[in-house]
């Protein structure tokens, strides 16, 4: 066999895609993190969280440029509670702007 390897261009000359697609945490990335030291699985009130607007801004910019914002959160992901609603709702009334939405299928974290 015979392998032909193209020639790369260096890295000043690559041209990435003007838009990106931006997966952005929620919980003490736009918003208060209340946390669960032990990492146990016990259902948490997010409910209670505060949004950071400055962070929701920025976000908001980004959104605004025409790149994809897909807000992406472990809420549920070990106790199974479906908080995509409650999710969504402080979304909406804290601003924040985004394409899509995803809730309890990020990977736990330790």
């Amino acid at each position: 066999y015979t392998f032909v390897r193209e020639k790369t261009q260096p890295k000043e000359n690559m041209k990435l895609p003007k838009h990106k697609i931006i997966y952005v945490d929620i919980d003490g990335t736009i918003c208060t993190q209340l946390n669960n030291k032990d990492f146990d699985d016990q259902p948490i009130d997010y409910s209670n969280v505060e949004p950071i607007p400055d962070r929701i801004r920025q976000i908001n910019e980004l959104y605004d440029k025409g790149h994809t914002i897909v807000y992406w959160t472990a809420r549920g992901c070990r106790s199974g509670i479906d908080h995509t609603e409650l999710t969504r709702d402080q979304l909406m009334r804290w601003g924040a702007k985004f394409h899509r939405l995803e809730v309890g299928n990020k990977p736990h974290f330790d």
